[in-house]
């Protein structure tokens, strides 16, 4: 440790440590180089019983492959003196390698979710013995779509301890951790640092989807009288494009977009002229066509998308030295865009204020759409035809079965069976 730089531990290690060397189940929710890595990798090398079996009893998920790396990187930086056996599954090679592998029997095995599924559906990875499963930055897997391998490899893995690091908490990631913790203890920290910066006046709306961003954006600007000027930032020109066309007003020249995309729609290309056009009152602007704009005299910033480059964000938030207007800065964030939030507090060293979502305001519902239904296909049910539609026959009697192995139950089976 001493070799590596560590002399003092940072508080969400001095606040974990304890917990994670007796066994429990945690979230530990901080922000970027708050030390999460270096807390799981100490209590990992704590806590690792050094006993030659052919199963592994670590298994640490990853968002992707560099991330994956680095994990690695830190095991072998603090555990030189330590015969360990670790092993990356990240899919940049062939499957017969990777078991191969892990027959010679491993200690630690780091993988991203999808990987680590396939190699164990192809039984070559045994998570009988596994003593600690852990998500690294669970946010990132479920922003990548991840939850289901994560749900499914912690529920084969049996009873073992659970540790979840991430930046953010919110329901999406609720929805995977409640499937397989028990009784966890949620640990969060705040490491902003000793830099502050002077930004304008901020306010964060955190909304669950699209359609009640657009709800919430018609219901603040219904009040002109307030919101006289006002610049609208989104991440794409498209984006922008239909959201000028869902604000459309009585009022002719209100709602306009900067660099249209076609010279039949209405809007401004030199942002100058929006601002000695009384009429515009809102200017829908992408990001990434934009450039550097001077908000000078424009009273609201609304991000009604967190752009994915915080320096973006930064620039027009951040008070220069000849700025006196009074500004403020509206922003609209879903649970995935909270990550980039929080990069955002680091950088400014400061939360932002959450505001309350107004009481009339309609709140869309999430609606998932099933997989594999064609609506123009579907048939109406006659009282004369079997539910199978036309070409249906009853299955013979030999064929027919009432069970139904689901995937990794049937492999989890096998596996057993093959490792006894």
């Amino acid at each position: 440790m001493t070799d590596a730089g560590y002399l003092t531990p940072k508080e969400i290690q001095a606040k974990t440590m304890s917990r994670i060397l007796g066994g429990q189940d945690i979230i530990a929710v901080g922000p970027e180089k708050s030390g999460k890595t270096t807390t799981y990798v100490l209590g990992v090398l704590m806590r690792l019983k050094y006993t030659k079996d052919e199963a592994p009893k670590v298994l640490i998920l990853v968002a992707d492959n560099e991330r994956g790396a680095a994990v690695i990187e830190q095991f072998v930086t603090l555990s030189k003196n330590r015969d360990l056996n670790i092993v990356g599954l990240f899919g940049t090679g062939g499957y017969e390698a990777e078991v191969s592998e892990l027959a010679l029997g491993i200690d630690i095995v780091v993988a991203t979710p999808t990987r680590a599924r396939a190699v164990y559906l192809k039984l070559g990875l045994n998570l009988s013995k596994l003593q600690t499963f852990i998500v690294d930055d669970a946010a990132q897997i479920v922003a990548q779509g991840m939850q289901l391998p994560v749900c499914e490899l912690a529920r084969s893995a049996g009873k073992c301890q659970h540790l979840i690091f991430t930046e953010v908490m919110h329901d999406k990631l609720y929805k995977m951790t409640d499937q397989f913790l028990n009784f966890p203890t949620l640990i969060e920290v705040e490491d902003f640092g000793d830099t502050k910066a002077e930004t304008v006046t901020q306010l964060l709306y955190q909304v669950p989807n699209y359609k009640t961003k657009l709800n919430l954006l018609h219901s603040l600007l219904r009040d002109d009288e307030v919101f006289e000027k006002v610049v609208v930032f989104v991440n794409g020109r498209l984006t922008a494009q239909k959201l000028c066309k869902s604000l459309e007003s009585a009022k002719p020249g209100e709602y306009a977009m900067y660099k249209p995309l076609h010279f039949d729609e209405g809007g401004f290309d030199d942002f100058e002229d929006f601002k000695q056009v009384p009429e515009a009152r809102v200017l829908i602007v992408a990001n990434d066509g934009a450039g550097l704009l001077d908000l000078t005299g424009i009273p609201f910033i609304f991000h009604f998308e967190v752009p994915e480059e915080k320096e973006t964000f930064l620039s027009r938030i951040v008070k220069n030295k000849a700025q006196e207007d009074e500004v403020v800065a509206i922003t609209f964030a879903t649970d995935l865009e909270l990550v980039q939030i929080k990069k955002i507090e680091q950088a400014i060293g400061a939360k932002i204020e959450t505001a309350e979502l107004p009481e009339e305001l309609l709140v869309e519902k999430t609606v998932k759409k099933p997989k594999g239904i064609d609506k123009n296909r579907l048939v109406k049910a006659d009282e004369d035809m079997p539910l199978g539609g036309g070409a249906f026959h009853e299955k013979k009697e030999s064929n027919s079965k009432n069970y139904n192995y689901g995937i990794g139950q049937k492999a989890k089976m096998t596996m057993k069976k093959k490792h006894s």
